[in-house]
């Protein structure tokens, strides 16, 4: 609706309780006009919520003139009505002081009716609260008080906010995207198969001398037990005091960039001194070893391809890096086409295919000083499972560690685990390392 509508219509109705104000001030409102006097204050509170909420939700709309809004009957034709139908003493008896107090607060109430906060304007006070705690405009208790969890020199790190890190993950860790997610605040524990139960085929019916015969079914259990992540930054107070920056968003995205990484390499390789995971990829992935009379690489990868069960291999993928990606596209199939099938439009981020299977270029699968080593992996990711310990995503503020140097310290910290989980009957995800081309 038209803003110049909205703001005619809202001084109407503000100007009519201004009004009643003046008559029950006056002692004009009698007993008996009590409940229609109620009845029309409600109603106009209700109206003025109403109006003012439109005009917080369309502060962008145009100021275009629309037709006026129908003129509604005015007060006095309302006061002389009454007055008309009745006279004083029919009217009854003046209001007494409570009922006078009472008609007197809900006027009160109408006329400082505030806009309802819509989800983004909250968002926003969270943002603003946030960002000036993190740069010391606010103490503790006013960023609770503005919605923010904070104590002992830390915060919780908003929810908008910790879903922005978590989305920038996704986008650079390829193992958020492809594997399976879960946030609780309990360690989780997968149940895995590890003797199959046994059938058994007979012509014969059963008697008490040829009894069906028991067999065991076990299952191991594999724990997701959450590890600490933290990543520290510092900014020099001279850039803290140009507020004209936005400093939150420039420490919060170096933190997030720092974070991505550790836990990139704390899932993928899992190799890190204090911080060791037996399930991360490089490590829980099935080695793949191609048979000796095997020395063409295409064989190999045919042979690679076909290892995983058909349930596994129908949801499967190719996750390579780029050293693999340069062997196989100079690869030709025996009738001469290219190996390495593009796609006419990008599926679910990947570019290509192979041997029918999509292709993932993800660099963060290469060890260290191993970047020229063709890597393969190849199998049903989802089978990686990434618990995030709900609200645990907290920034630590730290004003006194890096006095010295005109510094302040930002450490975010987070509870997560991430481990490839399968049973040995269903291997879900293969790795194969070239040696040889």
């Amino acid at each position: 609706m038209n803003k110049k509508l909205l703001k005619k219509m809202k001084e109407q109705r503000e100007k009519r309780l201004e009004e009643l104000r003046g008559q029950v001030t006056n002692g004009e409102i009698r007993a008996a006009d009590l409940d229609a006097v109620n009845a029309e204050i409600d109603t106009i509170i209700e109206e003025l919520q109403g109006i003012k909420d439109e005009l917080a939700n369309d502060e962008d709309s145009s100021d275009e003139e629309d037709e006026e809004p129908a003129e509604e009957k005015s007060s006095e034709e309302d006061d002389e009505e009454r007055d008309d139908d009745n006279t004083d003493d029919e009217r009854g008896a003046v209001l007494n002081s409570e009922q006078r107090d009472a008609i007197m607060g809900s006027i009160s109430n109408g006329l400082n009716v505030r806009a309802k906060s819509t989800a983004k304007q909250l968002e926003n006070q969270i943002r603003s609260a946030f960002a000036n705690f993190v740069v010391g405009n606010i103490n503790e208790a006013e960023a609770r008080q503005l919605g923010i969890t904070a104590g002992n020199g830390s915060v919780t790190v908003p929810d908008f906010l910790s879903r922005e890190i978590i989305t920038y993950a996704q986008e650079e860790n390829f193992l958020r995207r492809l594997g399976t997610t879960v946030s609780t605040t309990e360690n989780i524990k997968y149940p895995v198969l590890v003797k199959k139960a046994t059938a058994q085929g007979h012509k014969l019916e059963r008697t008490s001398a040829n009894e069906m015969p028991e067999t065991d079914v076990e299952f191991d259990e594999i724990e997701l037990e959450p590890t600490e992540f933290d990543a520290l930054a510092t900014v020099t107070k001279k850039l803290l005091k140009r507020t004209g920056l936005p400093i939150e968003k420039i420490v919060m995205d170096e933190l997030k960039k720092a974070y991505t990484r550790k836990e990139i390499q704390y899932m993928v390789h899992g190799t890190e001194t204090d911080n060791v995971n037996n399930g991360a990829l490089a490590k829980k992935a099935v080695e793949f070893t191609p048979d000796v009379a095997e020395t063409e690489l295409y064989d190999q990868l045919v042979s690679m391809k076909n290892t995983p069960l058909k349930v596994v291999r129908k949801n499967s993928r190719w996750v390579i890096n780029t050293a693999a990606l340069s062997l196989i596209e100079k690869m030709k199939t025996e009738d001469g086409f290219p190996l390495l099938k593009p796609l006419t439009q990008a599926q679910d981020g990947c570019d290509y295919k192979l041997l029918g299977h999509l292709v993932e270029e993800e660099d963060e699968i290469t060890p260290v000083g191993e970047e020229d080593t063709p890597i393969f992996y190849f199998g049903d990711f989802k089978s990686f499972y990434i618990q995030d310990v709900t609200a645990s995503l907290e920034l630590e503020v730290l004003r006194e560690l890096f006095t010295k140097s005109n510094r302040i310290g930002f450490k975010l910290y987070s509870l997560l685990d991430a481990q490839l989980i399968y049973s040995p009957f269903e291997p879900t995800v293969f790795k194969f390392e070239v040696t040889t081309t």
